[in-house]
């Protein structure tokens, strides 16, 4: 995939705004990951508030450890997941 995010900002203690190169944008619940593992660092060391887009892999990240993968975050926008996305890629290219 090739749609990189290009502004990411916290909206609140759970929720993330994402605004992506081709336009899709949105917020984002991520209360499910609260107190979770690594995501407890929220609520210690590493607050919600300071998420940045890291520039070398394009994941929406708090530090060097705490990091989310931003295809995922794209597909759960859009409402699709990889596997149809692919094949919508797929169709698209055959078509042309």
């Amino acid at each position: 995939m090739s749609v990189h995010p290009i502004e990411v900002r916290a909206v609140d203690d759970q929720k993330i705004f994402i605004l992506f190169g081709d336009g899709v944008s949105g917020e984002i619940d991520l209360s499910h990951l609260h107190g979770k593992g690594i995501f407890k660092k929220w609520d210690t060391t590493t607050p919600f508030k300071n998420v940045f887009i890291n520039p070398e892999n394009h994941s929406i990240a708090w530090d060097e450890e705490l990091e989310i993968d931003s295809e995922n975050l794209y597909f759960k926008l859009i409402g699709m997941s990889f596997e149809d996305w692919q094949k919508l890629q797929e169709e698209e290219h055959a078509a042309n």
